[in-house]
């Protein structure tokens, strides 16, 4: 059965929280990190309730109820989320607490909207959904594995719709962190110009996208998803060739019938050889993208990833800033969404024209 995208909702570093914007005007970084583009929660959410929420519980809200007032559905039938940190904030201030207190008169706050289910059990209580509830921590697969899920309640009519999304956050001290375990660029670099550093590491960003999904066909979806699959820890190239070529087989697509393929390129010269050798190789007729130049580098990026590709297919537009070389001026009917993280985490998302 094909899953179709009802509805979208998406904050990123981009002006991306409103549908009617795409892309429209790209916002230039030169700082440690990409942070995101905030709306204004009040209209959704109530002050004394914003008062105790945390970054990345706010952003997923406001993402959720956007997806299901652009697909007019009220109350989904599960609500699934994946996150590869969680809440990072809060887990700092709960962390700090006990040091400064030395363990002792802890606020209970933090605690409890530290662990990685609370978006989902924050947008449930806001949605007042007593429905299926799940949370994915897959490192760079969540967004898929929630991903999959979703499409299997669908297909065995446990659910006619749902609320699926990815998120995660990124802090000072969590930046600082892994800056020292080399993920990132040093010095800060210019984000629209993330491929030119020939470098090692990448730029940290944040994000949360959530889409509606439907097995019903209407002519106001988006896309339809065709096919998800992830892998890992591949053993050469070669074995990631075949994973593909698998994966479109089982598909039943040829190579050369995907009208683009978005690559999660992130600059880091280590990790994005694996792109350009699929780009000179397997993939040497197709038109290409890439995206985390807009929203940085996170375990559930691939999120805002398939919000582009929905775009895109709906509106038959490539912005020129994803581009990735020479474009043909061709209709966009299936679009392929390839990334790994660190050569760990494969994933393959295909979504196709309605």
């Amino acid at each position: 059965m094909e899953i179709y995208i009802k509805g979208i909702g998406n904050i990123s570093p981009q002006k991306t929280f409103d549908n009617d914007n795409f892309l429209d005007d790209i916002v230039e970084y030169k700082e440690d990190y990409l942070k995101c583009i905030e709306p204004d929660y009040k209209k959704i959410i109530k002050p004394m309730q914003l008062r105790r929420m945390s970054k990345i519980i706010k952003m997923g809200i406001y993402a959720a109820q956007t997806s299901l007032d652009d697909a007019n559905i009220e109350i989904p039938d599960a609500i699934i989320t994946g996150t590869g940190l969680g809440c990072i904030d809060d887990t700092e201030k709960f962390l700090s607490s006990m040091i400064v207190n030395k363990e002792s008169f802890l606020p209970p706050t933090p605690f409890i909207q530290s662990t990685h289910n609370t978006i989902s059990a924050q947008i449930a209580l806001m949605l007042k959904c007593h429905n299926y509830n799940y949370a994915y921590v897959h490192r760079g697969i969540s967004f898929e594995s929630a991903l999959l899920d979703s499409m299997m309640l669908l297909n065995e009519n446990n659910a006619n719709n749902v609320l699926v999304g990815g998120a995660d956050e990124i802090t000072q001290n969590s930046f600082l962190i892994t800056k020292r375990l080399g993920l990132w660029k040093n010095p800060s670099i210019n984000n629209l110009k993330l491929l030119d550093y020939k470098t090692r590491g990448s730029i940290a960003g944040e994000g949360a996208s959530f889409f509606t999904l439907s097995k019903e066909k209407d002519e106001s979806n988006y896309a339809k998803i065709s096919s998800v699959s992830t892998f890992y820890k591949p053993e050469n190239n070669q074995a990631i060739e075949d994973n593909i070529s698998k994966f479109l087989s089982d598909a039943k697509i040829d190579a050369n019938a995907l009208d683009l393929i978005i690559f999660g390129l992130n600059g880091n010269t280590k990790f994005d050889e694996i792109y350009y050798d699929l780009k000179k190789s397997y993939f040497n007729n197709n038109d290409f993208a890439y995206y985390k130049h807009l929203c940085g580098e996170y375990h559930t990026s691939t999120a805002f990833a398939l919000w582009l590709g929905a775009n895109i297919i709906k509106k038959q537009y490539v912005p020129d800033v994803i581009k990735l070389g020479k474009q043909t001026n061709k209709k966009i009917r299936n679009i392929l969404i390839y990334n790994h993280y660190k050569n760990i985490n494969h994933s393959l998302i295909l979504i196709s024209e309605c």
